[in-house]
């Protein structure tokens, strides 16, 4: 879930690292540091907070060497204080490497090594590491110690590991934490993410679980842990520079939620054929079990899970076909029975949450075929999957995730178009879905210019602390949805519902200090929307509706609402969930909130 940058090169490597890692600082943020290794040995600087705190800290001073590491963490194992903060050292200050995962055996191994008289300087799992290689060096070579430390460990890394006295070399480790290479002129970048490496190459080499990196300036290798030397291809990343700055917005959740209407047409061009009432999906027409599932089991994480929980009302409606939305990190655990015909789908932006990669690695050992929606070309549940649909949307830097939850919405609904069309689907339903979904991206941006008027209404309600989302249906995930976004960007109660549960237990919170969001447009279940905003009105629960443009019925009842234009009924989350974005964001401005980097999370989570 941190942010690591290595570098080996022509360059001071101090800016490069400095640089990337600001493009990682949405990936950790709780501290810094970098470890600079040039003519007069390593030299290290550390800070708690965001990359500004250390680069303030670093300011007059001088750290020259063309090889280096750099790291912003995410705090697991260990406080955030500056000798938590990576990179760390073996005992003779040789070993540099900054790390991400999880050693799930490192007490075991720091009392084995505390025995052997190692000296430990802080609290983190990732120290026995350095030390692990430094005992490892004796007789061996630099690769051949991080190899022979790295089968000790037990748990999971994305690491770089640079030695004092060999400064031609840098070494990059995988193991169920993603990390990249890029290929420059004359200069290697190690990243976890492809952002960090943008402005230098877009050639890049995706490390797969146990392999290692030996990078020189003179060329690079990949080996597994045994040292046998593997045939890696190498991926174009078709992401530009411009895509990961925020180009005028105050915020990158502001511009990326801006960036909705692109996100779908993106997501959808080349693929609707509205004429023929059908989709195509180039990735999925490798997979003919696709088009002769019995079931599909679908696994994510966070929005991502909302978005396949929208995908399970459209395929079973639509398509005909049985479909099981599950909670990544809860799948493997609860011995899920798989059937003949099953597919498995995984859903993940950035391709590398680690719950949904364990999730679809279950699936996989078990013979199901596994398909996946991710945006991150390269990522390992890409590369891992039998077939897929890239998303297209470009980074996503904002860690409340808002532009990729429309995007995996709209390919639910090409899904639903391709597998409902091999059943019983007629042309007449899948033309109408697939002209209706080619208007999506305009009127979004008609909702998009009440940005000023919801941030009037996100200013009126911006004391309140607790807040009851309801929805019916397909708006139920977005009621879910909604009260994620509020709870990440500003720190309030916020609670996703049911509104035909509200009356089993929820309803007992409502009062005038408890407001409501209720997402009620004009569809099969309006009329039961509109009964539960009447108990919530008779209990002096203040309500904000989202509703269908001319809905003169909820301003009767409601305090407060923003209308949506009219769409199939299938399709309303892509339109509903944009306001509740706005409102979010809006209301976590207000209260003086820092939006992009809420505390305690990061964007990517790539440990369990």
């Amino acid at each position: 879930m941190c942010g690591i940058v290595g570098y080996i090169g022509k360059e001071e490597a101090l800016p490069v690292l400095m640089e990337g890692v600001k493009n990682l600082e949405y990936r950790g943020y709780d501290s810094a540091g970098f470890a600079i290794l040039g003519d007069d040995g390593v030299k290290s600087e550390k800070s708690v907070g965001k990359i500004s705190a250390l680069a303030e800290k670093i300011s007059g001073k001088r750290f020259s060497g063309k090889t280096g590491i750099i790291h912003s963490r995410w705090a697991t194992h260990g406080g955030v204080t500056e000798k938590n903060a990576h990179p760390h050292s073996d005992c003779g200050g040789t070993i540099w490497l900054a790390h991400n995962g999880i050693v799930e055996n490192y007490k075991e191994l720091k009392k084995e090594l505390s025995e052997k008289g190692h000296s430990f300087k802080s609290e983190t799992d990732t120290e026995v590491i350095a030390h692990l290689i430094e005992e490892e060096m004796e007789g061996k070579s630099f690769e051949n110690a991080v190899s022979s430390a790295l089968k000790k460990i037990k748990g999971t890394y994305g690491l770089v590991v640079l030695k004092s006295d060999e400064p031609g070399t840098l070494i990059a480790a995988r193991n169920f934490s993603p990390l990249l290479i890029g290929l420059g002129e004359g200069e290697y970048i190690v990243a976890s993410d492809a952002t960090a490496v943008l402005k230098h190459t877009k050639n890049v080499v995706y490390l797969d679980d146990g392999e290692m990196a030996v990078l020189t300036k003179s060329g690079h290798k990949v080996l597994d842990l045994e040292m046998n030397q593997l045939e890696k291809e190498h991926h174009v990343i078709d992401w530009s520079p411009e895509l990961a700055k925020k180009n005028g917005y105050p915020h990158f959740m502001l511009k990326e939620i801006f960036e909705g209407p692109e996100a779908v047409e993106n997501s959808t061009r080349g693929r609707l054929i509205p004429e023929e009432g059908m989709s195509k999906l180039g990735g999925l027409e490798s997979l003919t079990e696709l088009k002769e599932a019995k079931g599909i089991l679908i696994s994510a994480c966070g929005t991502a899970y909302y978005a396949g929980r929208v995908g399970e009302y459209m395929l079973e409606e639509y398509a005909g076909i049985p479909v099981e939305t599950d909670v990544a990190s809860e799948f493997r655990y609860r011995k899920p029975v798989f059937r003949d015909g099953d597919i498995f789908l995984a859903v993940s932006q950035s391709g590398e949450t680690a719950d949904t990669l364990a999730a679809l690695r279950e699936a996989k050992e078990k013979g199901v075929p596994v398909v996946s929606i991710v945006n991150v070309v390269g990522s390992t549940i890409a590369r891992y999957t039998d077939a897929g649909v890239y998303q297209h949307i470009g980074p996503e830097i904002g860690v409340a995730s808002t532009k990729a939850f429309i995007s995996q919405v709209s390919i639910f609904a090409l899904l639903t178009i391709l597998v409902g069309r091999h059943r019983e689907m007629s042309l007449v339903t899948g033309r109408r879905i697939a002209e209706e979904l080619e208007k999506i991206p305009d009127l979004i941006r008609l909702i998009l210019k009440q940005s000023k008027n919801i941030e009037a209404l996100a200013r009126k309600y911006q004391k309140f602390v607790n807040f009851l989302y309801l929805g019916r249906k397909y708006n139920l995930p977005v009621a879910y949805e909604g009260a994620l976004k509020l709870k990440e960007i500003s720190y309030v109660h916020a609670e996703g519902c049911g509104a035909g549960e509200m009356k089993h237990g929820p309803i007992a919170m409502i009062d005038e200090n408890f407001p409501s969001i209720f997402i009620a447009p004009q569809d099969s279940v309006y009329e039961k929307m509109v009964s539960n905003m009447e108990e919530v009105k008779a209990r002096r629960g203040p309500i904000i509706a989202v509703a269908t443009e001319g809905d003169k019925k909820i301003k009767e009842i409601a305090d407060d609402v923003i209308y949506i234009p009219k769409t199939l009924e299938m399709l309303t989350p892509i339109l509903s969930v944009v306001p509740l974005q706005l409102f979010a964001y809006h209301f976590g401005v207000a209260r003086g909130l820092d939006v992009d980097q809420p505390r305690n999370l990061a964007k990517s989570v790539t440990v369990e």
